[in-house]
C-alpha cells in the first residue's frame, strides 16, 4: 500500500485515479505528475516500486501544495477575508453563498433547514 502526503492511496485503481485522493490533485496534476515519472497510463498502485513511490512523493512535496498546507492556506484566506470585513468575509461570516447566488429560494445548503414563521397563518 503506497502512502503519500498521508493518504493511503487505493492498491487496484490506477496511479493516475489513486493519486486524486490527495486533496489538491485533481486530473490534470495527476497525470502531469505520472508523465513527469516516466509511467504507463495503465500502471496499478500495487505494481509501483519503491523507487517510483518515492519518486512521486518527492515531486508531490517539492512541486505541489497538498493536504494539511493546502487546507491551512484556504483557511487562513477565509479568515483574512473575514477579519478585513469585505463583503465576501461578511458572507463567509454569516454563512450565506459567498459568490453571488440567489438566497431568496434557494441556498439551502449554505443557509441549513427552512425555519417556518411561527404565527402566521397561510390562508387561500
Amino acid at each position: 500500500m503506497a502512502r503519500i502526503a498521508g493518504v493511503n492511496l487505493p492498491t487496484n485503481k490506477r496511479v493516475v485515479i489513486a493519486l486524486q485522493y490527495i486533496h489538491g490533485i485533481g486530473p490534470k496534476i495527476a497525470k502531469e505528475i505520472v508523465a513527469k515519472v516516466n509511467l504507463p497510463a495503465e500502471r496499478r498502485v500495487s505494481q509501483l516500486t519503491d523507487a517510483e513511490v518515492l519518486q512521486i512523493r518527492e515531486m508531490i512535496d517539492h512541486d505541489f501544495l497538498v493536504e494539511g498546507d493546502l487546507r491551512r492556506e484556504t483557511s487562513m484566506n477565509i479568515k483574512r477575508l473575514m477579519d478585513l470585513g469585505c463583503y465576501r468575509g461578511l458572507r463567509h461570516r454569516k454563512g450565506l453563498p459567498v459568490r453571488g447566488q440567489r438566497t431568496h429560494t434557494n441556498a439551502r445548503t449554505r443557509k441549513g433547514p427552512a425555519k417556518t414563521i411561527a404565527g402566521k397563518k397561510k390562508t387561500a
